[in-house]
């Protein structure tokens, strides 16, 4: 154990023996601080949102394919140009210092040894060089909260761009912080500095709320903001927080170079809709003009098959893994990614899927069963 400011912090290092994904949130439990793992499990309000997002996978069932004359379903994909050995990738997640002393370094290491895409947060623990460089050449995307300065924004584009980093991640849904009553009864303030914002004036992060971090952030985000970063950094832009098809094409004609479809894990507006029970709709709108990334309450390999059917092309999660990162660090996020796509490999295969593009086009079945 490592203690930071009186904050313990795991320093695990080893392979995991998981049953299932699920069942990682109670280990994790054991071993991180109260107050982080407040932050890091807690939705917003009474987390209805958060609750629904794993629940609406109900709503659509898979379709079994017998004599489909096919073994050994290959994973592999290509989104964005990338070639990748998995369509699940790591989800933009803040502040990884909480569930390990490695943080950010530690899960864009798992995920490298996985040929995965890792997301690496404006909120993390790591700075943006030391996670890129921790991933030894592997993809990797830098995602945005945009602050109300721009020269702040503009340092850290700059930073992504010389880290090697593949497009930006522009984050909509996260102009005020949700009411997080986790952090609220926890009283709790962050007690490791960000790394990305020591060297500016919103200062380190360390000993603030939540509340206090959002408050340098900008609040009015518009499609000009799509425009204006694509322009800057020469790179994709990928607009997450994307919850309707009105949203999707309006990000689409500011430039946008994919959707990112996620309500942010349940954490900002309690009581809209879960992910995937919008996703259809906005893939139908979205038509294959870009790609489209998907999360928010994705456990199972089930659940990553019918968002890939319903419409994504890469599927992200983050709370599972930032459990197994404190369970395990970099091997035990590795284990994470390589429990979940051995189930998607045996769903994969009752469904007759041989190729991610089989997913795709796979049938699924809609009927709402009573709760």
């Amino acid at each position: 154990m490592t203690v930071v400011n009186g904050y313990e912090q795991s320093d695990n290092e080893k392979k995991l023996d998981i049953l299932n994904l699920p069942a990682l949130e109670d280990e994790a439990k054991k071993i991180i601080p109260t107050g982080g793992y407040g932050y890091i499990f807690g939705g917003s309000e009474d987390d209805w949102t958060l609750r629904q997002n794993t629940k609406a996978f109900e709503h659509a069932q898979i379709v079994p394919k017998a004599l489909s004359d096919i073994e050994s379903p290959d994973l592999s994909t290509n989104v964005f140009g990338l070639d990748l050995k998995t369509p699940v990738m790591m989800a933009p997640t803040a502040a990884q210092g909480l569930a390990h002393a490695k943080g950010e370094a530690d899960t864009a290491r798992g995920v490298a040894a996985v040929g995965g895409l890792m997301a690496q947060s404006t909120y993390s623990s790591t700075s943006i060089a030391d996670t890129a460089a921790a991933g030894n050449g592997a993809p990797q995307f830098f995602q945005l909260y945009m602050s109300k300065d721009w020269s702040f924004n503009e340092s850290l584009l700059d930073e992504a761009k010389k880290a090697g980093v593949k497009a930006i991640i522009l984050t909509v849904d996260a102009t005020v912080d949700g009411y997080r009553e986790q952090d609220i009864i926890n009283n709790f303030q962050f007690p490791i500095p960000m790394a990305n914002l020591t060297k500016f004036s919103e200062g380190d992060g360390k000993g603030k709320g939540i509340g206090e971090i959002y408050a340098s952030a900008a609040q009015k985000i518009g499609p000009d903001d799509v425009r204006r970063i694509a322009e800057y950094t020469d790179l994709p832009v990928i607009v997450k927080g994307i919850q309707s098809p009105e949203d999707a094409l309006r990000a689409i004609g500011a430039g946008a170079a994919g959707i990112y479809v996620s309500n942010h894990g349940g954490r900002q507006l309690n009581g809209g809709p879960a992910s995937f029970d919008v996703l259809e709709s906005i893939a139908k709108a979205v038509n294959h003009q870009v790609p489209i990334i998907f999360d928010s309450g994705v456990r199972r390999g089930s659940h990553v098959f019918k968002a890939l059917a319903a419409g994504a092309d890469l599927v992200a999660f983050g709370r599972p893994v930032i459990y197994g990162l404190a369970l395990g660090g970099a091997e035990g996020v590795q284990s994470v990614f390589e429990h979940i796509d051995h189930e998607l490999e045996i769903i994969m295969q009752l469904a007759g899927t041989k190729t991610i593009e089989d997913v795709k086009h796979a049938p699924l079945l809609h009927i709402n069963y009573a709760d």
